[in-house]
Order: structure tokens, then C-alpha cells, then sequence
């Protein structure tokens, strides 16, 4: 487990730490004590109808806390959930979710063609994306070397998002049946948080599993996976920036109803 805490402080080293929100079947006031242990502050709690789940958004989080968080993450008794820095960010993470909700257990056509452009894409503008499934929908979370300020990183998800949309329609899919949320948002920037790596889906209590280009994998090989973008996936900041100038030249230039396809 001790091996799998680092990894993951490592991947997510750049969120804030100080502040999460925590999804768990567990509950009390024996519990919830314990959770402000230390100096933390309860934002909110919510009660869910998904399995009686139970959402905790806590801030003011000492380090102690933190790191009994992440053994409970890692143990299946939580989900710990990270938000991003108000400014700037070396993650970024488009959320993919099914707008009609027909079958929890089903990925609809459009999601999956969704996913496999929005893959393709951020390839071929320089960024290796790791792929997780989450429901009916996935993460698709990307890492740069440096902190660049959300502006730029939400412009440059909203364009790819808009070329992912645009190629669906041209495939003779309903857009409208996917949803992408693109984090870091600063209009939700201190009220959405998104589920770290290594978490059970809250209502299907599934593990958040790799999807490579062959399908989804296990859980032992979706963590080599993600040892392996944390080693080898980080994109160059300044690759990133260049990859977001030539978005801009192909949003505002004249050959903008072409980069759609």
C-alpha cells in the first residue's frame, strides 16, 4: 500500500492536499469526529440515495489526515476526491459522462467512439492521455511537467472537446448524448472535485480501470499502467503551450471549418 500512496501523491503532487471531499458508507458522529481530527473543517455533508453513500467535503486538512485518507482510498473504505488550484495546474481531466441513463452498466456507441477520438487527438497534439473508467463514461486525465494557468488549459480542452463533437456528428452519432465536463473549470473550480486513481466507482463499486486502445484491463495491470504515465506520459509544458497556439491558429484562422475534421 506504501508503494501505491507515493504513486499517487506523486501523480496528483500538484492538487491541493489541504482540502477534499470524501465519498464513504460510512457515518456517525463517532466518525465524523474523527474526520476533524486534526483541525479540519466540515464544508458539507450529503447523503446520497446511491447505497446510502455519504459525501463529506472537509477542508483545512492536515498532512496526517491526508495520508489516513489515502490508506482508506486504497483499502476500498473511501473514495477521496481532489480539487484543483484556483490559478494553474499540471493536470487536466476531461470527464466524460452519458446523458441518458438507460443502463448503468452499458457504454453507449457515442461514448465509445467519444473516447477514441478525444485519445486520438490529444496524441496528435503532443499529449499521452490515461484513460479511466468511471460508469458509464470515463476520465481522461493529462500531465504536464509544470503548472500552466487554467485559462489556457480550459481553452485548449473546450477546442478538442469541439473537434470530438464534430467528428461524431460527421460519423452519424447523436453528440447529445455525451456530456464532457473539462477540469479545471474556474467557473466550479471550489465546488466539483474529481476521484483520484485506484477508487471504487460509488455505485457500481467497481475498480477505476485502464481502458487501452485493446479494451479495458485489470486492476494489477491498470496500476502498472498508471506507474507507467507517471513515468513516461508527462507532457512538456512547453509542448503543450505550442500545441495551444496551433489550436489558436486553426480556431481563428481561415481554415477553422476544416480543423474540425
Amino acid at each position: 500500500m506504501d508503494r501505491k500512496i507515493a504513486l499517487i501523491r506523486e501523480y496528483y503532487q500538484g492538487l491541493p492536499k489541504d482540502r477534499a471531499k470524501v465519498e464513504t458508507r460510512r457515518h456517525g458522529f463517532a466518525f465524523l469526529e474523527g474526520l476533524l481530527a486534526g483541525g479540519a473543517t466540515l464544508e458539507y455533508g450529503e447523503l446520497t440515495l446511491t447505497g446510502l453513500l455519504h459525501k463529506y467535503k472537509l477542508s483545512h486538512l492536515s498532512e496526517t489526515m491526508m495520508s489516513q485518507l489515502l490508506r482508506w482510498h486504497l483499502s476500498g473504505e473511501c473514495n477521496v476526491c481532489l480539487y484543483f488550484d484556483d490559478r494553474a495546474n499540471n493536470l487536466l481531466c476531461f470527464n466524460l459522462d452519458n446523458n441518458h441513463k438507460v443502463n448503468n452498466t452499458v457504454v453507449i456507441p457515442e461514448m465509445a467512439l467519444a473516447v477514441e477520438v478525444l485519445r486520438d487527438l490529444l496524441e496528435d497534439h503532443g499529449c499521452r492521455p490515461l484513460v479511466l473508467a468511471s460508469g458509464r463514461g470515463y476520465h481522461v486525465w493529462c500531465r504536464l511537467d509544470a503548472t500552466v494557468e487554467n485559462g489556457l488549459i480550459y481553452t485548449f480542452m473546450l477546442r478538442l472537446a469541439a473537434k470530438t463533437v464534430a467528428r461524431l456528428h460527421a460519423a452519424g452519432r447523436d453528440p447529445s448524448r455525451i456530456k464532457f465536463n473539462l477540469y479545471p473549470d474556474r467557473r466550479i473550480r471550489d465546488t466539483v472535485s474529481l476521484r483520484l486513481f485506484g477508487s471504487l466507482h460509488a455505485k457500481n463499486r467497481l475498480f477505476s480501470r485502464v481502458l487501452t486502445p485493446a479494451g479495458l484491463v485489470d486492476e494489477e495491470a491498470s496500476w502498472a499502467l498508471f506507474e507507467e504515465h507517471l513515468c513516461r506520459g508527462t507532457t512538456g509544458a512547453g509542448s503543450f503551450r505550442a500545441a495551444c497556439t496551433l489550436l489558436d491558429g486553426q480556431f481563428q484562422g481561415p481554415g477553422t471549418a476544416r480543423s474540425f475534421s
